[in-house]
Parts: structure tokens; sequence; C-alpha cells
């Protein structure tokens, strides 16, 4: 049986702990009335969520810790809880790299708190990390996937333009195979200088001195 999540519940209102036990009876609670105390429990035991109030005791306020708090554990989804928060505290409580996830106002539904808390085990913490790790990867294989299609084109374009200058004897027209292939003049450039350096092309059909040239034009 998987073991209940802990929550971490900062607050110094008995009643208002009260009310949290009720609600959240399926999970594992460990509560601290000030900010201070919360960092000292949080290095000795790991919460997966942590609700905290703003107005603590010994004159302490909540959102000054937000920081200290997501610092320590950055994965760990922090619920703000208070009826003294203006909206301009609530957003900037609610911003940044070191932000809570969620603001809930006093006095508190407890079935969006339930809620709340839910959504947060379900989509934050752990999972959150996850999810960061495989939108990387994912974009990592788009990216190679990227690689490897412009490779292929590459290939594909400089076969077709050594079999189209396989016979010739002319110097080629850049400015034709780039209108056919629909790429850049120096792109072309590039090819030849790559097909004659796999001894595809002879060197004279575009000699070195000419490349740097129509390179220079194509600036």
């Amino acid at each position: 049986m998987q073991p209940a999540a802990r929550i971490l519940i900062v607050e110094d209102d008995d009643l208002q702990v009260e009310l949290y036990e009720d609600a959240l009876q399926a999970y594992e609670l460990i509560r601290v009335t000030t900010g201070t105390e919360a960092l000292q429990s949080i290095a000795r035991t790991l919460p997966d969520v942590i609700i905290l109030d703003h107005i603590l005791a010994e004159g302490e306020l909540g959102l000054d810790y937000v920081a200290e708090l997501k610092d320590a554990l950055p994965y760990v989804p922090v619920i703000v809880v208070s009826g003294a928060l203006e909206v301009h505290q609530q957003l900037e409580a609610l911003q940044g790299p070191r932000r809570a996830h969620y603001c809930l106002a006093k006095p508190i539904d407890l079935h969006e708190l339930r809620r709340t808390v839910e959504i947060a085990l379900r989509e934050c913490g752990q999972v959150e990390v996850v999810r960061q790790f495989e939108a990387l990867e994912r974009s990592k294989r788009v990216d190679i996937q990227d690689l490897l299609s412009r490779s292929t084109d590459r290939l594909s374009r400089q076969s077709q333009i050594r079999q189209m200058l396989a016979k010739a004897t002319d110097r080629p027209n850049v400015s034709a195979l780039s209108r056919q292939f629909k790429v850049a003049r120096r792109t072309i450039i590039r090819d030849l200088q790559e097909l004659i350096r796999r001894g595809e092309l002879p060197p004279e059909l575009y000699p070195r001195w000419t490349a740097e040239e129509d390179a220079a034009e194509d600036q």
C-alpha cells in the first residue's frame, strides 16, 4: 500500500488547523507555527505539499519565507492561505522562479482546499520534474530529427548535382542550381566544394578561387 502523502501545515491558529485536520484526513499532517520552524522541519522531514499561512506566530509573515522554502525544495508545491493579502501581494506570491504554486483566500473553502491539494500532488512535485525532463527529451529528439532531415536533404541534393555535372565541362551555373533546388547560392557553393573534396567532382570543374569569389558575391 502506498504511504499517504505528507503535508506540512504552517499555521498558528489552532482552530484553522482543526479544520485542516478534518478536511485532509487522508494525508499525513505535520504542523508548525512559524516560517522558522518550517525551515527546520523540512530539514528533518521532506513534505509533499506545504500549506503556508501568511500571518504567523512571533510576528513572522509567510510570504517572507516562500523564497527560502522554494530554494530548499524547488519542486514541492506551496499553497499560500491567507485572508490578509492584497491582490498585488497574491500576484507577487504566484510570480517568479521562487513562487508559490497556489494562493487561497480565507475563510477557506475546505472542498477547494482538498481539490487544490489533490491537483498539487498530481501535477507538481516529482511529477512536474519528470514532465519537464520528458519535455526536454522530446525537444532533443525533435532537434535530432531536424538535423537528420537536413542531412538527408543535403546528401540527396548533392547526389543530384553530381549526376547533373558528371559529364559537364563548363563551370556550373550556381544561380540556376540555386533556383532549381530552392536553396541559397551559398548552399550550392558549399555542396560543390564538398563534392570536390570527396572526389566526386573534378577540381577543375569549380576552381577554389572561383568558389571564394562567388561566396564573396553572395554575402
